[in-house]
């Protein structure tokens, strides 16, 4: 699995992105598509939106860019988003596991830990293990698949109860993401993106004292954007990274505690 000389980096490759209709999922489609990319947009409820997403990254190189809807919070639906995935794609090269349950923002805010932590783990890390085993079953030899974590999962932490959920289901992310890429080597890579503080939905909103705070704390002095994380994913799933597996890369403006 490599790009001929000259071409895009991911040119002819066929991709997977969950949780693609918004936020860091849709800039890693945007940019893998950019990159030569074939992308299949997962999503769960979010119709519109990965519509609107599949129009505006075009025709592709090979053909379009296909829908792929799916609860990841279950069994079924990841088994479903895999075999439609493989089915649509007939072959899947890179597959990045971006979907989370988003428990910060709307009624969820609300929502007793219990509750955010049981969907947390169904959506968060349920369905990054059940995707990886899926996927990486069916992989030619080159396969790359790329996790989702949290930078507060490998430095110093948070306190606060959601950021205590948060740290034990990304820590399990990460912790999964590392015995995995031993199991599939030296056929799949697995690593896992970890970014800081991003502005998506809940950066944007958060009150302008502490989005000022966590800028002055980063020694880059500002939040990340959707597209940092992007190129780091673009990447990782490039012949660039072609010797690097079982890492966790923190993509967060240079926080180290």
């Amino acid at each position: 699995m490599t790009a001929q000389t000259g071409e895009l980096p991911l040119a002819g490759l066929r991709t997977v992105v969950t949780g693609a209709s918004s936020g860091i999922g849709r800039a890693i489609a945007t940019a893998f598509a950019a990159a030569g990319a074939r992308v299949g947009i997962g999503f769960c409820r979010s119709g519109d939106a990965a519509e609107a997403l599949a129009r505006e990254l075009g025709p592709g190189r090979e053909g379009g860019h296909p829908l792929l809807q799916a609860d990841l919070g279950t069994l079924d639906g990841c088994t479903a988003i895999v075999r439609d995935a493989f089915a649509a794609l007939e072959q899947v090269d890179v597959w990045v596991n971006n979907a989370g349950a988003d428990v910060l923002t709307g009624e969820a805010r609300s929502w007793p830990d219990e509750r955010k932590l049981e969907r947390l783990i169904d959506v968060d890390l349920k369905s990054t293990i059940r995707c990886s085993r899926l996927v990486a079953g069916r992989m030619r030899a080159g396969g790359c698949i790329i996790n989702i974590g949290w930078d507060h999962a490998t430095i110093d932490g948070m306190a606060g109860d959601n950021p205590e959920l948060f740290a034990a289901v990304k820590g399990g992310v990460l912790g999964f993401s590392k015995s995995f890429a031993r199991s599939v080597a030296p056929d799949v890579r697995v690593n896992v993106l970890c970014p800081g503080w991003v502005e998506t939905a809940y950066g944007a909103g958060t009150d302008r004292t502490f989005y000022d705070k966590v800028a002055k704390a980063t020694p880059l002095r500002r939040w990340g954007q959707p597209e940092d994380i992007a190129g780091a994913a673009v990447w990782l799933a490039s012949p660039a990274a072609a010797f690097v597996t079982g890492q966790a890369v923190n993509v967060n403006g240079g926080v180290v505690g």
